[in-house]
Formats: C-alpha cells, sequence, structure tokens
C-alpha cells in the first residue's frame, strides 16, 4: 500500500455541463457489526475456520468523506462519501444508525460518480430529506482513509449468510492527522436474523481476539478531524427518548442499548487508567444491572440472572481501583489538608497509591481481556434479537407490547416503595441497613432517569435536585462505612513487603478513620432530616397502588 493515497479526481457540488446524471437507486438497508482487530492478528482472521467460504476478493479503497464547515452532516449523523476503487468511482449517502441493538442499520445510497464528481443532487428524494436545508456548493473534504478490503460470503443456514470484510489502512484528515485502520466488518447479506451476525462475531472472536467497535469509519474520521483522539475522556450516560406510544419492549432495548453503548464510551478512559473512566464504567454496569431488575416481570428468569452474574463479574473486577480512587481523592485529600504536618497521612498515601495502581492494573486488564469483548457481544446478541422473546408465555408476550407510560409509573411507584420502606427510622438504622437504603435509593435513580422523558421536566429536575442531593451524603457514608475493609486489604497486601511499606501508614489510617467519624456525627442530623424530607416529598409521576395487568 502506497504511504499517500492517490485521491480521486476533484469532486464539485455539480457535474460538468452535458454530463448525464445517474438514475437514483433505492437504498438497501445496511446491517453491520464492526469489531476492531490488532494488525498483526488480521492474517488469522482471514484463515480462520469459521470464516470458510467461497473464494475471497481483495480491493483497495480510497473514500473521501465531504461536510460543510460546520459539519452540518455529521451534526445529523449522515455521511457522503466518494470512493474509488480501480477505475470505478461511485457517491455514498449514509443516513443516521436506527439499530435496535449493538449492530449498526442505516439506509444507504450508492450511485455512479459522473466523471469523478460529487453529485448530492442525483440520490433519491428519500435521500434529499437528509440534505435538506444544507447548502451543496459549500461541500468539502473533511478527511480521507484508504483500506485494503479483503471481502467473502459465508453462507449459514436457512438462507441466511453474512458478507465478511477485513479492512487495513489508515484514515488521514484534512490537515495531515493520521490514524490507522484493521477491524472486521459483518454485514447481512441474506436473510434478516441479526443474531447470526454475532454468532459469528462470538467464534471468530474465540479464535482470534477482537474488541466491538461502537463507532463506524466516519465517526472515527470527524474525531481524528476534530482533534478528538489524542486524549480518552470519560463520558457520562446520555438522555433516553421515549414517547408516549412506545411500547415497554421499546423501552427494554432502548435502556439496555443505552447502557452498553455507556459502558463502551469508557473503554478508552479505562484502559488510560483515567479515574472517572473507571466511574462511568461502574457506573453503565450498576445501571443496566439495575435496568434488568427493574424489568424483571417480563424477562425470563434464567436470562436474566445470568446477564447480572456476568455483570457483577465485571463490576467486581473494577471496584478495588474505582474504590481506591475515592480514598485517596474524597476521603484522604481533606484530612491531609487539615493536618499538613502529619507524616504519617503522606506514607499512607503513597501506600494507597500503590494499591491504587493495582485496582487499575486489574481494571485494564478486565477490559482489554477477551471476556469483556465476549460480554458486550452477547448483550448486543439479546437486546437485537429481542432474545427475551424466545419460549415467552403468552402473559409476558402482552407485557411487552404494553403502552410503556403506565409500566413507568408502576415501577417508579414500586422503586419509592421499596426505599421509604428501608429508610423507615433512619436515625436508628446502623451501617449495613443505611447501606440498603443507598442502593434502594440508587435504582429508583437509575429508573427516573430511564423514564424521566415521558413527564413534565420541572418535576423531574426537582424531584432529582432532592433525591441526588442524598445519594451525595448516603454515598459518603458509605465511603466511610467501607474505609475498616480497604485498610484492612492494605494490610493483608503489605504483608511480606515490609522492606518497601512506608513507615506509619497505619497511623495515618487511624487518623483518616477518625477525622471522618467525627464529621459524620455532625452532620448526622442533617442527613436524618434530608432523608424524611426526602422520602414524605410527592412524585412527579401517578402513583399507582398496584401493578397494572396485561391484556389477556
Amino acid at each position: 500500500m502506497p504511504d499517500h493515497p492517490s485521491p480521486p479526481p476533484a469532486p464539485s457540488a455539480a457535474p460538468a455541463e452535458g454530463t448525464p446524471v445517474p438514475s437514483p437507486v433505492e437504498a438497501p438497508q445496511e446491517i453491520e457489526l464492526k469489531l476492531a482487530a490488532d494488525p498483526k492478528h488480521l492474517a488469522r482472521l482471514k484463515a480462520a475456520p469459521v470464516l470458510a467460504g467461497p473464494r475471497a476478493a481483495t480491493k483497495t479503497l480510497i473514500n473521501t468523506y465531504f461536510d460543510t464547515p460546520e459539519g452540518e452532516l455529521a451534526a445529523r449523523g449522515v455521511s457522503l462519501r466518494l470512493r474509488q476503487s480501480g477505475a470505478k468511482l461511485l457517491q455514498t449517502l449514509k443516513g443516521p444508525s436506527t439499530a435496535r441493538g449493538m449492530a449498526l442499520s442505516r439506509s444507504e445510497w450508492e450511485i455512479p460518480a459522473p466523471d469523478g464528481h460529487l453529485v448530492p443532487q442525483a440520490f433519491t428524494d428519500e435521500a434529499q430529506a437528509l440534505l435538506a436545508g444544507v447548502d451543496l456548493r459549500r461541500l468539502a473534504p473533511v478527511f480521507s482513509n484508504e483500506v485494503k478490503r479483503w471481502t467473502r460470503t459465508v453462507p449459514l443456514a436457512a438462507g441466511l449468510a453474512v458478507e465478511v470484510a477485513v479492512d487495513q489502512g489508515v484514515t488521514r484528515s484534512a490537515d495531515g492527522r493520521e490514524e490507522p485502520i484493521a477491524e472486521l466488518e459483518l454485514e447481512l447479506a441474506a436473510g434478516q436474523d441479526r443474531r447470526v451476525l454475532y454468532d459469528l462475531a462470538l467464534a471468530v472472536h474465540r479464535a482470534v481476539p477482537l474488541r466491538l467497535e461502537m463507532r463506524t469509519k466516519a465517526d472515527r474520521g470527524y474525531a481524528l478531524a476534530k482533534g478528538e483522539v489524542a486524549e480518552p475522556k470519560a463520558v457520562k450516560a446520555g438522555p433516553l427518548e421515549f414517547g408516549a406510544n412506545d411500547t415497554v419492549e421499546a423501552a427494554l432495548a432502548g435502556v439496555v442499548r443505552a447502557c452498553v453503548h455507556h459502558m463502551a464510551a469508557n473503554e478508552a478512559a479505562v484502559l488510560a487508567g483515567d479515574p472517572s473512566g473507571v466511574h462511568q464504567l461502574r457506573v453503565a454496569v450498576r445501571r443496566l444491572r439495575s435496568a434488568l431488575t427493574l424489568f424483571k416481570a417480563i424477562l425470563p428468569p434464567a436470562q436474566s440472572a445470568g446477564l447480572k452474574v456476568a455483570l457483577k463479574g465485571l463490576a467486581d473486577a473494577v471496584g478495588p481501583a474505582r474504590a481506591w480512587d475515592v480514598f485517596l481523592e474524597e476521603l484522604l485529600t481533606p484530612v491531609s489538608a487539615a493536618m499538613p504536618e502529619q507524616e504519617s497521612l503522606g506514607a499512607l498515601a503513597v501506600a494507597a497509591q500503590g494499591a491504587r495502581g493495582r485496582g487499575h492494573a486489574v481494571a485494564r486488564a478486565t477490559v482489554s481481556g477477551p471476556g469483556y469483548t465476549e460480554l458486550l457481544l452477547t448483550l448486543g446478541r439479546w437486546v437485537d434479537g429481542r432474545c427475551w422473546r424466545d419460549d415467552a408465555p403468552a402473559d409476558r408476550l402482552a407485557w411487552l407490547g404494553q403502552p410503556l407510560p403506565p409500566f413507568a409509573d408502576a415501577v417508579l411507584t414500586r422503586l419509592r416503595h421499596r426505599a421509604a420502606k428501608r429508610g423507615r427510622h433512619f436515625a436508628r438504622l446502623d451501617a449495613p441497613a443505611r447501606h440498603g437504603l443507598r442502593i434502594a435509593l440508587k435504582k429508583l435513580r437509575y429508573g427516573v432517569d430511564f423514564f424521566r422523558c415521558l413527564y413534565p421536566q420541572k418535576g423531574v429536575r426537582r424531584y432529582l435536585d432532592r433525591l441526588s442531593a442524598l445519594q451525595d451524603g448516603l454515598g459518603h457514608l458509605n465511603d466511610v462505612a467501607t474505609m475498616d475493609g480497604l485498610i484492612r486489604d492494605l494490610r493483608a497486601d503489605l504483608v511480606g513487603a515490609k522492606d518497601t511499606t512506608p513507615a506509619g501508614w497505619d497511623m495515618g489510617a487511624g487518623l483518616v478513620l477518625g477525622w471522618h467519624a467525627a464529621h459524620m456525627a455532625v452532620g448526622e442530623e442533617a442527613l436524618c432530616r434530608a432523608v424524611e424530607d426526602f422520602l414524605d416529598a410527592d412524585p412527579f409521576w401517578a402513583p399507582v397502588d398496584h401493578w397494572p395487568h396485561p391484556p389477556s
């Protein structure tokens, strides 16, 4: 492959005078799964027995992506591309993803490019709607990529087939930045059963390690053009959008998909050792585990239990990294600031930083390991394939088609009732019982987050403000309560390493424990009032006194 691809002929917004405009072609629906690979494994990937099929083809593709200076197409989730493959020149317009799960599902229009010119006006009327309001005369190249593509169609049973593509190449921004490409694409070539994409991906992954890639080449190219790829950043959960006409099943699929995207969006930050990335990954896992509980009435128990076990394993693996981040940043820091002369606190900081480093090493190994990718693919198959419908009894199928608002009212009512029950007589509760209230409030918070789009936002915000403040207080209480366990773990880790153990660190641990115990006693009365006030607050939804039944 040459170091610098030869770009296609310079495009223009309109063809030269007299050039025939090609006939529009109706767009097929592109359904594909993308997986990133280590470049050194690409030869093994192509030779994997599970990808055996008819003779493979290899070709070089040079793609140039266009947008306005303001990035209007990118903002719409639309990509416009001019592709050169040998002497063949094509222009492609892709719509935003409409995926129900992890596989990308997009409308795609591909037509010839007359004389190598970009002619957006030649696409169908349906495609033109994606370009409405965009001044096509201002389109210009934003980035390009060149890939050597190896393709083969793998026939499967029952009339199903998957087109396999292995791409290796590079993406270049207009100002010269570069990013390598090494990935596997699996696209449905025949049939509509998306499960086969995941089944094949899992089989390949067990032979050659892969990573689920949630972004398209266009997404990554735009990020490169904007300079957003140099430093991975933690990503918070995005808003969910449901309407009164959505079904319970649509909400289930949307919530699971959003949680998995939240997990995947923080992989890079975890691997970079960013404490916020670890925190957000754990939040994503907790949200997904809570979702499985919220939708418990309509999920097959064995499926739900199996997914929860796998998710708990991930949460446990990254938990120590988060615990030591909190200890160093939120528990030790204020004590060190209050007692700067205490050398034992410095010794404790050194010991705790070592524990944090070990915790982050485990988190990185877990997220970069094959089990993590297998979990994401399993979740993708579950949500994309609507596996909760497998052998479902009639009453559960009826539930799936019910309107979402009554279901959301019932779920939030139940969560609030459980929190109120756990928070009764809060002042007399011991640490484990208070932790139980904290968990109940966390589940209530996630339920509100999932369904908040169904309700007037002023009431939701007011309720969430009170809930968030209370969670902060209880969260700090829990952090203090778990310090004893962290110190015991640290002491066990340092056994046998006495020569490198900073002197006096255990005295510093005693100071931190005592300092926070005193401060928690001061804030106890205010926390008790906050719990009582919140539990007495009126909800923003319509409470129900029974669980609604699906139609018979």
